[in-house]
């Protein structure tokens, strides 16, 4: 009582951390630790112990990229827990939550864009007012081992700690912390999605860092995943039967007030479930897809259907989730018997709708996986089954993901009944202007390699040739020499109609750069020379031309080199040329 007595004056040190963003909300966490000394009426100062605290700092509504340095400058300035030298920090933290799509109540306001909330927390997973120390790990420990509710608080107070990564060195050490909750996870787990979300991100803390997979492996944390998920998945499916039933009686018409509102009621709570769900498949599936740099381990979990439980995930709607899948899934789609495994699992079908996508990052990933599956007869017959042509024709203007485009673009049109399913897009026209306005002289392979493919199309060819577009084509490949445009201007001019008489104002053209020809360009003569011989119309004087460019001289020289090109409508036999 009189040491209560003495300690009227309290002092408090304050000490700044580090910074970080929520996993959860829109938000920046402020890590501090707080030294309170005690000065008693003697005037001696009496040390208690140090105690390690959070402030949430909230960012309600949205801001634009402009906005996040004078964002930053107000943060700096309104929490004196933030030093100024860190304001660099906080703008790299605020672009990341710019980028980040995350679905939260919060977020749903219709607060100011940019407005802050600060707000101390000691719990970030569960609200409850309690901070986690190093120091009580015993007391987390004892907690494990009590009912679920004490469970979750034990398991939301590590999590605290694992989130902090100079903390994972001495949780690694306390074997009977991770066995414990490795326990916890395979035993009650699934009595409650909140205790397995917090066990599995523990450990997905882990998972982060090549040294400590031995620990995820050594308590076989992967395999429990893999578990999780699929008890998870067909939880996921019991419900929406049970939902698919009441919403049929509810159509029906054969209802009343109190069975509309127990629909209603029932609907909020499968929603709430739906999205704690996707929350504990997206650790599950970003911890195995940390632990999967194991070429052994992804084998194994190959082995265990993890193809089959990614694409069942591709349904939902929640960004995070799928942000981790496409890349799970891009991951595997490297090897041919994880690709066969995805056909046979509709993979590509699956990810269609996901194209386009709001989210940028999710969209590329998503185009990346599409182009490895797009090597396959199979996944590509799928692609345009599902009406994804048109698609990624839209999606050809965007820069950030022309290339991954053109690729599955160019896979596609290899398949001839396909070639003619581009007539009915924009993608003719539109490949045609990148071609003639591309800046520089080499041209994107997947671009000229498709405009190739479709210029063995008759209708195509027609498309190109429109609105003076043969012309600008063929001054683009002599401008740069480039073969490759002039292989698409042979396979334009293979096709017997209107587009060959386009030919006839080129003819010479061609020919003169065959008579000019050194030796050194001999693929673009090659084209030239096969142009000329696919034009068989009558319109076209080859006599003259033969005489006028010296074409006989030509050959003759190159057939007694070994080399031989053919002329369709001279029919002269090599013996005939040599004898000239």
């Amino acid at each position: 009582m009189q040491q209560q007595e003495d300690e009227q004056y309290i002092q408090r040190y304050v000490r700044f951390q580090s910074l970080d963003v929520h996993p959860a909300h829109r938000a920046l966490v402020v890590n501090y630790d707080v030294d309170p000394n005690m000065l008693a009426q003697l005037g001696d100062f009496m040390m208690k112990e140090s105690r390690q605290s959070q402030k949430l700092v909230r960012i309600k509504g949205s801001f634009d990229t402009d906005e996040i340095r004078t964002l930053a400058q107000i943060i700096v300035d309104t929490c004196p827990l933030v030093p100024p030298s860190k304001q660099t920090e906080v703008e790299q933290l605020l672009y990341y939550l710019q980028t980040r799509k995350v679905a939260c109540d919060e977020d749903n306001t219709e607060d100011v864009d940019g407005d802050i909330d600060t707000s101390e927390t000691d719990n970030l997973s569960t609200g409850e007012e309690e901070t986690a120390s190093v120091t009580s790990i015993d007391s987390y420990i004892e907690l494990l081992y009590e009912e679920i509710p004490e469970k979750i608080k034990a398991s939301a107070l590590v999590l605290q700690l694992a989130r902090q990564t100079g903390n994972l060195n001495v949780l690694r050490k306390n074997e009977i912390l991770l066995g414990a909750l490795a326990r916890v996870l395979r035993e009650d787990g699934r009595k409650s999605i909140e205790l397995s979300t917090n066990i599995v991100h523990i450990f997905c803390c882990f998972s982060v860092f090549t040294q400590f997979h031995p620990v995820i492996a050594q308590h076989k944390v992967g395999s429990l995943c893999i578990d999780v998920v699929d008890n998870e998945l067909k939880r996921f499916e019991q419900w929406t039967e049970e939902m698919t039933k009441k919403k049929n009686i509810i159509d029906s018409g054969k209802t009343n007030a109190a069975l509309n509102s127990e629909y209603e009621k029932s609907f909020q709570k499968y929603v709430s479930l739906v999205k704690k769900q996707n929350q504990l498949l997206r650790v599950c599936f970003l911890l195995l897809l940390h632990i999967a740099e194991d070429k052994k381990v992804e084998y194994k979990m190959v082995n265990r259907g993890i193809i089959s439980l990614l694409g069942k995930c591709l349904s939902r709607e929640d960004p995070d989730l799928l942000s981790v899948v496409a890349s799970f899934l891009l991951k595997l789609s490297v090897f041919i018997e994880n690709k066969e495994d995805m056909e046979n699992n509709n993979i590509a079908e699956r990810v269609a709708h996901l194209v386009p996508h709001e989210s940028s990052e999710l969209l590329d990933t998503v185009l990346r996986l599409l182009l490895n599956l797009s090597f396959s007869l199979e996944s590509r017959n799928s692609m345009v089954k599902c009406g994804l042509l048109q698609k990624l024709v839209n999606l050809l203007p965007v820069k950030s993901h022309q290339n991954e485009v053109l690729g599955i673009l160019y896979h596609i049109s290899f398949d001839d009944r396909c070639k003619s399913l581009f007539t009915y897009t924009d993608c003719i026209p539109l490949v045609v202007k990148m071609i003639v306005e591309y800046p520089d002289a080499t041209l994107p392979k997947y671009l000229v390699a498709l405009a190739v493919n479709l210029a063995a199309n008759k209708r195509n060819a027609q498309l190109m040739c429109e609105n003076d577009g043969l012309r600008h084509l063929v001054e683009r490949a002599f401008k740069y020499q480039d073969c490759l445009v002039l292989k698409m201007i042979r396979n334009i001019s293979q096709h017997d109609g209107p587009t060959k008489i386009l030919f006839v104002g080129f003819a010479d053209v061609f020919c003169e750069a065959v008579h000019r020809s050194t030796g050194k360009n001999d693929d673009f003569i090659i084209e030239c020379v096969g142009i000329m011989g696919n034009l068989t119309i009558p319109e076209l004087d080859y006599e003259m031309l033969l005489f006028q460019y010296d074409l006989l001289g030509f050959m003759k020289k190159r057939l007694s080199q070994g080399q031989y090109f053919c002329f369709k409508n001279f029919r002269a036999s090599e013996e005939e040329l040599k004898l000239n």
